[in-house]
């Protein structure tokens, strides 16, 4: 093997092994079909679809609304408090939904805290129930759109900052107010970037578990859940995963495709940004409320929720058990980062070192498993291994199924999309002719990765690991199914003690999720404050 051939070969080595799961669930297509198969088939699969079509469709239209209107709202207009919801408009994604949808029954149950309170300060009556019961597919649609249309809300914004001025003020010209400006110019103009957002929220919610197990809603990753422990039926529950697998495949091919559509914004050199409308009264104060009351939802209500759980506990939480899933997560996050990080980087400079169209294209399908719901992952994961147990490598047995080696693996093929994008942008920002002076003073490949190339990707490495340590620290369904026997996340106590109706014990470990989860908030948030558009001078 020369010492240019690694470049060349590990893309496609590491392709394989992301996609091997993949491939195993998509091959019990077909495999022969059990008679739980066609039980499920005739009684429950319809409601699976419909179930998750309605949840799909519901979240669609709520979260282009919410991320929309408010990107809209804070680019265009100037009221008080814009400069905060600029950035605090993107808390919410350090919500997971499974822990609003946990704060959400703790609130609003018969006898949650928001009835109770308000029957104490009304003196009302117990039977009296104000707030409807929120366990309910409806219930789920609101969960889901307000944690995660920030996907929306960051593309828009960008989105809208990159339109020109002269075109609105044409619009303008023709008798459009600013209503009309707005969905009969603006909003067409963003379709594609907000169609991608869109595609990434539909993801997101067919992926999820926790939030539509908690609310029993029966979509396909509760059936492949309750199919595998309820039926103990491997087989069937690994069929009803390829076809969640195909479905998300299209979404994801759709929101890829949507990126390359035709251009639709102006090309015009003399570009300048909107001019910002100042607002007063009434309108300033409809401009805060439609800010605010997204991120009140999203973030500031369950935040409150759950401190006040804690605060029911008096610490208690702070107990050998939290300190111990805390060290596991932080431990498995942690190496889960190094891991995508390292790969990420490998890969990229493999690329740029040995540039070639066809590894450029295998490689994007590395980050095809940030698409991959968790739990399709687990269910590929568990055969892999199993099969792999299965192997006799001379007489050598090893057990890896219910190792952690099979968790940090699912975990890496999930997240490595993100170390990725951050190590791929600095690559951009560093210049070729780098590369072509070391060349010429003898450097090896290694040699540049190591004294040129990794120093000055110090920033992006370290923005990589922090990216995937707060995703892998939410993850639930993939570590459920996966973790050793008693190894628990707080993601994992989190779930545990809300099936439980504990949901004041599991107050702690859902702040400390919250708590990781504003890593990347943050990180963005610095972004989106330098990102003002400044009026090009020739």
């Amino acid at each position: 093997m020369n010492r240019f051939s690694i470049w060349r070969l590990l893309p496609f080595a590491v392709l394989i092994i992301f996609t091997a799961p993949l491939l195993i669930v998509l091959s019990t297509l077909f495999g022969s079909y059990s008679e739980n198969w066609f039980h499920l088939y005739e009684f429950v699969l319809a409601d699976y679809i419909i179930s998750s079509l309605i949840l799909v469709i519901g979240v669609s239209i709520l979260v282009l609304f919410l991320g929309t209107v408010t990107a809209w709202t804070v680019t265009t207009y100037n009221f008080k408090g814009k400069k905060v919801f600029e950035w605090a408009l993107i808390l919410p994604l350090a919500i997971p939904p499974y822990i609003l949808a946990y704060t959400f029954t703790g609130l609003f149950d018969p006898f949650g805290d928001a009835n109770n309170f308000i029957r104490s300060v009304f003196n009302l009556k117990d039977s009296t129930i104000i707030f409807p019961n929120v366990r309910n597919i409806y219930g789920a649609i609101v969960v889901f759109a307000f944690t995660l249309y920030p996907y929306v809300y960051l593309v828009s914004r960008s989105a809208f900052i990159n339109q020109s001025k002269s075109m609105q003020e044409a619009a303008r010209l023709l008798g459009l107010n600013q209503l009309e400006v707005f969905y009969k110019l603006a909003l067409p103009l963003i379709r594609p970037a907000a169609i991608g957002g869109m595609m990434l929220v539909i993801m997101e919610t067919l992926s999820d578990f926790g939030a539509v197990d908690h609310f029993a809603i029966q979509t396909f990753t509760t059936g492949i859940f309750r199919t595998w422990y309820g039926l103990y039926d491997l087989q069937t529950a690994m069929q009803l995963a390829s076809l969640l697998l195909l479905t998300v495949g299209i979404f994801y091919f759709i929101e890829r495709s949507s990126r390359g559509d035709g251009i639709y914004t102006s090309n015009n050199s003399t570009f300048s940004p909107n001019e910002e409308v100042n607002l007063t009264g009434l309108k300033a104060l409809t401009a805060f409320l439609v800010c605010f009351i997204p991120i009140f939802i999203g973030f500031l209500l369950p935040i409150v929720e759950l401190s006040l759980w804690a605060y029911e506990v008096n610490l208690g939480f702070f107990n050998n058990k939290f300190l111990e899933n805390s060290i596991n997560t932080l431990s498995l996050s942690f190496l889960t980062g190094l891991i995508c990080a390292a790969l990420a980087l490998l890969i990229n400079f493999s690329i740029r070192y040995k540039p070639s169209i066809l590894v450029g294209r295998f490689s994007a399908l590395l980050s095809i498993g940030y698409a991959v719901p968790g739990l399709i992952l687990a269910v590929g994961m568990v055969q892999l291994l199993v099969y792999l147990d299965n192997l006799a490598f001379s007489g050598f047995d090893i057990v890896l199924t219910g190792s952690l080696l099979g968790l940090v693996l699912a975990y890496v093929i999930k997240t490595y999309a993100l170390a990725n994008s951050s190590i791929e942008s600095g690559y951009e920002r560093i210049s070729h002719s780098l590369d072509d002076s070391s060349k010429l003073l003898g450097s090896t490949s290694w040699n540049m990765l190591g004294n040129i190339h990794i120093p000055l990707l110090k920033t992006s490495i370290l923005t990589s690991v922090l990216l995937v340590m707060s995703d892998v620290v939410k993850e639930l369904p993939a570590t459920l199914i996966l973790r050793p026997f008693n190894f628990e996340t707080l993601a994992v106590s989190t779930y545990i003690y809300a099936s439980e109706e504990r949901m004041i014990q599991a107050a702690a470990p859902a702040i400390a999720i919250v708590l990781i989860g504003l890593i990347p908030i943050v990180l963005l948030s610095k972004m989106i404050r330098s990102s003002r558009p400044i009026e090009n001078r020739e």
